[in-house]
């Protein structure tokens, strides 16, 4: 299982409300959650081959804003 992290403005329960429905629409996703009590609002999500690209056309599709946080090895 692969785990993504994003940095968001999803920042409240009626955000993570208003985003559930596109976010559950990406394929391979099993689990998601957004930390809205950290400062840069992290969405972690887990799966088998999520696509990052399509979780971040769907956050920015429910109107929020996004980035990739990428982990340096």
């Amino acid at each position: 299982m692969e785990s993504l992290k994003f940095k968001t403005n999803i920042n409240c329960g009626g955000c993570v409300k208003a985003v559930t429905g596109f976010i559950n629409e990406v394929p391979g996703i099993s689990n998601w959650e957004v930390d809205t009590q950290n400062p840069d609002k992290i969405l972690s999500v887990e799966g088998e081959g999520v696509d990052a690209e399509l979780v971040l056309e769907a956050v920015k599709d429910a109107g929020f804003e996004i980035v990739e946080l990428v982990e340096c090895e």
